[in-house]
């Protein structure tokens, strides 16, 4: 059974915004944006989105034929301030940018508190005022992945790509996508060429060493799973990757020694104890196995039924190996 492994799906903030000298960008919106992006970074999302909402509204403008081009003029400099969180009227026309920014940033701050259909909707509304906007595309991709639509997430990696051939955040999470999909030969492209991009993040690593564990590559996973502990040391889940090569290739107390490393990173890392308990139990340790069965069930208990599967394929072997 295939099992999703975790992934820190890469999404982009941006720091930077596009400044349009011909639209004239209120400085007012630009001190709502950088309030933003210091918000995002200190976790606090509710205000940065109440942050960028006001950078939005500042940097758009109201489009009423009725209005005096005198009126028009003044709303485009940014008198015309929609509350935090209201919607745009339909009679509102952006004209900046900039704007584009604000709206790829609000959604990355969206995406953090699970509102992905939100998030949707503001990268939606980025790509609108700047089509080739490829973080968009990036960070879109996630929302889509997150809310279950994987076609489309596909869809939007592949056309930030295409924008960006050398798009290391696009082509780790196509690979990560990839993999989950069990396309594994085109997730091994993809992670690849991420790494040749960009050869010392420990994720690309991590997510090629469960990639290569899957193809059946097992030394290369076992390198792979290496590196990624040599970058980042405290990285439970490329631990329980390791461990779990190495209990396929029989060597139960190395794969113990690794899931133990694993839980000490994240104690509540199921599957670490899933797998730590069948190595007990091949080893014949069978009030250690019982242990982390019974953590493991606690954890999740809808492993059962896969569990006591497992259980018994430990059991058989015990009986049959041959020392």
């Amino acid at each position: 059974m295939r099992h999703r492994v975790f992934s820190s799906v890469l999404l982009a903030l941006i720091i930077f915004a596009f400044i349009s000298a011909q639209a004239r960008t209120p400085e007012a919106a630009l001190d709502y944006f950088k309030e933003g992006v210091k918000k995002t970074d200190r976790g606090d999302l509710d205000g940065a989105i109440e942050a960028f909402s006001r950078a939005i509204a500042i940097s758009s403008r109201l489009d009423n034929r009725k209005q005096s081009s005198r009126k028009q003029a003044s709303s485009f400099n940014g008198s015309t301030v929609l509350s935090p969180g209201e919607a745009l009227a339909e009679n509102v026309t952006i004209i900046d940018p900039f704007t584009a920014d604000a709206y790829n940033n609000r959604g990355f701050a969206r995406f953090g508190k699970a509102d992905y259909v939100g998030a949707i909707e503001d990268f939606n509304a980025a790509l609108r005022i700047r089509p080739a906007l490829v973080v968009a595309y990036l960070n879109r991709a996630a929302a889509f992945q997150a809310n279950g639509d994987s076609e489309s997430a596909m869809k939007d990696l592949d056309k930030a790509i295409s924008i960006k051939k050398d798009f290391y955040q696009a082509y780790l999470n196509r690979g990560s996508l990839y993999h989950e999909l069990g396309h594994d030969k085109e997730a091994l492209s993809d992670l690849n060429r991420a790494i040749e991009l960009k050869n010392d993040v420990a994720e690309a690593f991590y997510q090629r060493g469960f990639v290569q564990l899957a193809l059946n590559n097992w030394d290369e996973s076992v390198k792979d799973f290496d590196r990624a502990l040599e970058l980042r040391p405290t990285m439970g889940w490329a631990y329980q990757g390791r461990g779990t090569v190495l209990m396929k290739k029989g060597q139960m107390e190395r794969a113990i020694k690794d899931f133990t490393k694993a839980i000490e990173q994240n104690p509540d890392l199921v599957w670490a104890y899933f797998n730590r308990g069948l190595a007990q139990l091949y080893l014949g340790n069978e009030a250690a196995a019982q242990s982390d069965f019974d953590i493991c069930l606690k954890l999740k208990p809808e492993v059962k039924k896969e569990l006591e599967d497992r259980i018994g394929l430990a059991r058989h072997l015990r009986a049959t190996r041959k020392d």
